[in-house]
């Protein structure tokens, strides 16, 4: 299925990018879009079907099994002397095309984003094999200009990006609520700006938007300038659960190399394991690879809350993906797409059946 407003999306994109270079300003997060790659020496052990693994993720909490799972080793621990290149993005779309070039291999992303990367290539670039994190998504907002869910007509809200998982999530809240935004442009009702995570506390501080959907750390970032929680995602989900972060994988390289794949999904599994066992030592580890890749560690007040929200996960949640496309169709950013195979299980639930753990439902969307 193709992309239905490729075009108009765009050209929103470009003018997102100046209203985001408009605002400038510091914060937390990487000063570029990609940062180069870092590699790392093997460590001992049996040689593995790849000399190297490329993986990307964003230098967020919501990839924070990624973060500690670099920072602690525990990846490297199960590639044996597999050596690891390591590169942090700021948005999807450039993980995807990272992804689609060869330039990473495996990558810790949005599902949105994953979804999108999947109907765009009709179903040839990527799979996605396991989950890492689900909540740790807010709307946080100005209490001086909003001061319940009934206040949000005529305001501006910030989405990371257009298209993206919190973009659509925010999109499909609001229609839901009967206001009408046009999602190529973010016009109608409520303003919907799309604005880089690093930009938004700067953008709030100035007064340009009202509030924004963010993820963590974003979220208490804004809350330590004075704004307040208005709704966590959590609250919009059966049971709470929504996938926030899955890991996807190139087709050729799970096809080429099968055993390095199921490496690095035993090493994700350590780090949740890890996270939960010694979550105030993973939190500290987090931060300092934070912290290694953007030159700034996450103060007290934004690490502690942030981290509390997200549930670090195995499981991809993968009905909530179809769950995400079908918001993303109704807000017209999407065809109905095709998700049959954007999901394979098989080597995640091997690693689980080794670790004594049931296996993990498809919801339908798995390689037959």
């Amino acid at each position: 299925m193709q992309y239905r407003t490729i075009g108009r999306m765009a050209v929103a994109a470009v003018a997102v990018t100046a209203a985001a270079g408009l605002l400038s300003g510091c914060g937390y997060g990487a000063s570029a879009e990609t940062a180069p790659a870092k590699q790392t020496e093997g460590a001992s052990g049996a040689k593995l079907s790849a000399d190297t693994v490329k993986i990307g993720y964003f230098p967020n909490l919501t990839h924070g099994t990624a973060l500690v799972g670099l920072q602690d080793g525990l990846f490297q621990k199960e590639l044996g002397s597999t050596r690891i290149k390591s590169q942090f993005f700021n948005a999807g779309p450039a993980e995807i095309e990272a992804l689609n070039a060869g330039s990473i291999d495996i990558g810790w992303i949005g599902p949105n984003s994953a979804i999108n990367g999947y109907v765009k290539s009709h179903g040839t670039s990527l799979r996605i094999i396991g989950g890492a994190a689900s909540g740790g998504v807010k709307l946080v907002v100005n209490p001086a200009r909003i001061s319940s869910l009934k206040d949000l007509r005529g305001k501006r809200l910030a989405t990371p990006q257009l298209g993206g998982t919190q973009d659509v999530a925010l999109l499909n809240y609001l229609a839901g609520k009967g206001y009408k935004v046009d999602a190529a442009s973010g016009a109608g009702d409520v303003s919907v700006l799309r604005t880089e995570n690093k930009v938004v506390p700067e953008a709030y501080k100035s007064g340009s938007i009202d509030g924004a959907w963010v993820p963590e750390p974003t979220a208490s970032r804004l809350v330590t300038l004075g704004a307040k929680v208005l709704l966590d995602e959590k609250s919009l989900w059966p049971g709470g659960k929504f996938a926030t972060t899955d890991i996807i994988v190139s087709q050729k390289f799970l096809t080429a190399h099968p055993d390095v794949v199921e490496a690095v999904l035993r090493g994700s599994l350590a780090a949740n394991a890890f996270i939960k066992a010694d979550p105030k030592k993973a939190k500290a580890d987090a931060n300092l690879r934070i912290k290694a890749d953007t030159g700034n560690a996450l103060p007290p007040a934004i690490l502690d809350p942030a981290w509390a929200s997200i549930d670090f996960i195995d499981d991809p949640l993968a009905g909530t993906l179809r769950t995400g496309a079908d918001h993303a169709v109704a807000a017209g950013l999407l065809d109905k797409p095709d998700l049959s195979g954007i999901v394979d299980l098989t080597l995640l639930d091997k690693v689980l059946k080794a670790a004594g753990r049931p296996a993990v439902a498809d919801a339908g969307l798995g390689v037959r």
